[in-house]
C-alpha cells in the first residue's frame, strides 16, 4: 500500500471527482460545490498528478471522463457515502437535505410515474436537485459508474442482464402485454385476434440495447415464426403515434396503454399467445443503499409506484 501517495488525496479531491463525473463541467461543478471554477480546476490538477491520469479530456466542446475516472466513480461514491454517515449521527431529514438525486426512466415510465414522483419528492425535500434522464441516453452503465442512482423501466421478467452482478432488481408492479392498433385497422372490430392475425400484419418494435430479446419473441422463434418489424423506435409514445397513422401493430404494457395520452383512441386487444411475465422494475447498485438519502428516495419511489399503479 502506497501510504505516501494516498496521503496526498483528500476528501476534497474525491468530492470534486464525484461531482465532475456527474456534471462533466468545471463551471457546473464549481456552482454545486460553492467554489470558484479555478479552485475546482486546481483540485482536479492535483488529483491528476496523484493518479497519473488525465481524468477528463475535451472532445469538441464537451468534457469526457477517461476510463480510469469512470472506473473510480462507484468506489468514490461509496467512500463519500461512508464518510457522510460517519460524520453525521442525525437521522436523515428530507426537509433539510440539499443534495442531488439522479434517475433514468423509459419514456413510458415518464408517462406513468415521473410527474407524481417529482411532486411527492419536492414537497418533502424542497431543497434537492432532482435530475430525471431518458434511459435511452444513459443505461445501466450509469448505475455502475455512479452517475445514476436508480433506473425504472418496464421489461420481461426474463430480461435482467446477468453481467451486472452488483445491480439489484426489484419489481414495483406486475403487468400484462397487449396489442394496440388504429381503430381503422382491419383487426379492430374482431372480438379476439388469432396468432395468424397477429403475424399477418407488420409491427413497430422498441429498441433497448441493455435488455435481451423479449420472451415472446423467443417463443415465436422456437415455433419458426417471426414478426415483421419494419419500424423500430426508442419509446412507446413514438410507437403509438405510428399506429395512429398506419396498420402497424404495437405490443406494449397494459398499464401504459390504459394511461398514456399517446395511446388514447387506439384499440386494445389481448395477445393470442403466452407473452411471459412482465413488470415495471426499480434497479440500483447494491452498495448505494448504505446512503440514508438514497434509502429515503427508494421508499418514495416504492410508495409512489404503489399509488400510481393501483
Amino acid at each position: 500500500m502506497e501510504l505516501a501517495k494516498l496521503s496526498r488525496i483528500s476528501m476534497k479531491h474525491l468530492i470534486t471527482l464525484h461531482v465532475m463525473l456527474d456534471t462533466l463541467s468545471v463551471t457546473d461543478s464549481a456552482r454545486r460545490l460553492c467554489l470558484s471554477p479555478s479552485t475546482v480546476s486546481k483540485t482536479l490538477s492535483q488529483l491528476r498528478n496523484s493518479l497519473d491520469d488525465e481524468l477528463f479530456y475535451r472532445n469538441g466542446n464537451k468534457l469526457v471522463a477517461t476510463p480510469v475516472a469512470r472506473r473510480l466513480g462507484p468506489s468514490v461514491h461509496q467512500i463519500i457515502n461512508d464518510m457522510n454517515q460517519m460524520v453525521s449521527q442525525e437521522a436523515f431529514n428530507p426537509a433539510l437535505y440539499e443534495g442531488s438525486f439522479s434517475l433514468a426512466m423509459r419514456e413510458s415510465t415518464f408517462e406513468l410515474l415521473a410527474a407524481k414522483l417529482t411532486a411527492q419528492v419536492l414537497k418533502m425535500a424542497p431543497n434537492i436537485r432532482l435530475t430525471i434522464c431518458a434511459k435511452e441516453g444513459i443505461g445501466f452503465d450509469g448505475l455502475v459508474q455512479g452517475t445514476l442512482d436508480f433506473i425504472i423501466l418496464p421489461h420481461d421478467r426474463s430480461q435482467p442482464p446477468i453481467t451486472q452482478q452488483d445491480l439489484v432488481w426489484e419489481t414495483l408492479i406486475d403487468d400484462q402485454m397487449v396489442c394496440l392498433m388504429s381503430p381503422a385497422h382491419p383487426l379492430a372490430h374482431q372480438e379476439t385476434i388469432t396468432m395468424a392475425d397477429y403475424l399477418d400484419f407488420s409491427h413497430v418494435g422498441i429498441s433497448d440495447a441493455d435488455l435481451n430479446i423479449p420472451f415472446f419473441e423467443m417463443q415465436l422463434a422456437q415455433q419458426s415464426r417471426q414478426r415483421a418489424t419494419p419500424v423500430v423506435v426508442p419509446d412507446f409514445g413514438s410507437a403509438a403515434l405510428m399506429c395512429h397513422h398506419s396498420e402497424l401493430l404495437f405490443t406494449c404494457s397494459r398499464h401504459w396503454a390504459n394511461t398514456a395520452l399517446q395511446a388514447k383512441g387506439l384499440v386494445t386487444k389481448a395477445l393470442p399467445f403466452d407473452y411471459g411475465k412482465v413488470a415495471y422494475s426499480l434497479v440500483w447498485q447494491r452498495q448505494s443503499m448504505n446512503d440514508p438519502a438514497l434509502r429515503w428516495l427508494y421508499q418514495q419511489i416504492v410508495e409512489c409506484s404503489r399509488v400510481a399503479f393501483e
